[in-house]
Formats: structure tokens, C-alpha cells, sequence
């Protein structure tokens, strides 16, 4: 049993066909032909442990504004963000400093007291340790006892 085809329709078929082989062929060489730069160990995530009071999103804000955030990058011991290279245990040292500054929303109480900040070269996970001490809690730079805290 033999199809029919008219002649201009086997035509449209080989050039639709053709069109998309060029097309397969182009991507491919395209791929082939990229140089493949090595960024690096990509910050995955962050993650925040010990924290009661301060809510998750404050810390991280603070602790992004260090460049420990998604988007940037591990080389070495070096963090590359999207506006500046710095030395990792600088990164490191701003993010504890920022940490520190995180209040309880709609207070200026700054109950954290210790920060402890972990990178993991090989997955680019950042474990963030605070510990939140309410005995020494700084009101505006100064720093009051919990019974004067009662009072203030």
C-alpha cells in the first residue's frame, strides 16, 4: 500500500527536518566550543542554630551583607561575591561582627553574645552557631541586668 505524498509537501517535510538536525548540531558545537571556567564551591545555603528570640531572616540578612549569601562563591580561601573578592576568614569575621548586631524586631535588645561560623569547602554550606544570653542585654550601648531590665 503506497502513501501518496504530493511533491511540495515532501518538500516542507526535508526542509523542517533539516532545519531542526542544523539546529541539534549548532547547540551542540556551541557546547562543545565553551571554555568551562571552575568558579569554585557555590554558598549553597545558610544555616542558623541556637537562636530563640531573633527571628531566622534577621540573621541571615545580617550575615548576607558579609558576602556569606547564595550567589557567591568559595575559591580557595578566597570569596568571590558578585561586587568584591575578600579573604574567606575576613567574610568570616564580618559575619560574626553582623551577627552580633542582629535585635529582636521592634526593640534595639541585642541578646546575642557569641557567634560561631563554620564553611564547609567541600558542599559550601554555612553553619552559623549564636548563642543568645539574656543575663548582659544591650539596650542602645548600654548594658543592663535582667532585673534592671525590668525596669527599663
Amino acid at each position: 500500500m503506497l502513501i501518496k505524498v504530493r511533491r511540495d509537501t515532501l518538500i516542507i517535510l526535508l526542509l523542517a527536518f533539516m532545519l531542526i538536525l542544523c539546529g541539534r548540531v549548532l547547540t551542540y558545537v556551541a557546547y562543545a566550543s565553551t571554555i568551562e571556567q571552575e568558579e569554585g564551591i557555590p554558598i549553597t545555603g545558610v544555616q542558623i542554630k541556637g537562636n530563640d528570640v531573633i527571628p531566622l531572616a534577621t540573621i541571615k540578612a545580617n550575615i548576607a551583607s558579609s558576602g556569606l549569601r547564595e550567589g557567591s562563591y568559595i575559591d580557595g580561601d578566597m570569596l568571590h561575591t558578585s561586587k568584591r573578592t575578600l579573604p574567606l576568614s575576613e567574610a568570616i569575621d564580618d559575619a560574626k561582627k553582623y551577627a552580633k548586631d542582629s535585635v529582636i524586631p521592634g526593640t534595639t535588645a541585642m541578646p546575642i553574645v557569641a557567634v560561631d561560623i563554620k564553611v564547609d569547602n567541600t558542599t559550601g554550606i554555612v553553619t552559623v552557631t549564636v548563642v543568645e544570653d539574656f543575663d548582659k542585654v544591650r539596650l542602645s550601648g548600654i548594658y543592663t541586668t535582667p532585673s534592671a531590665f525590668l525596669y527599663v
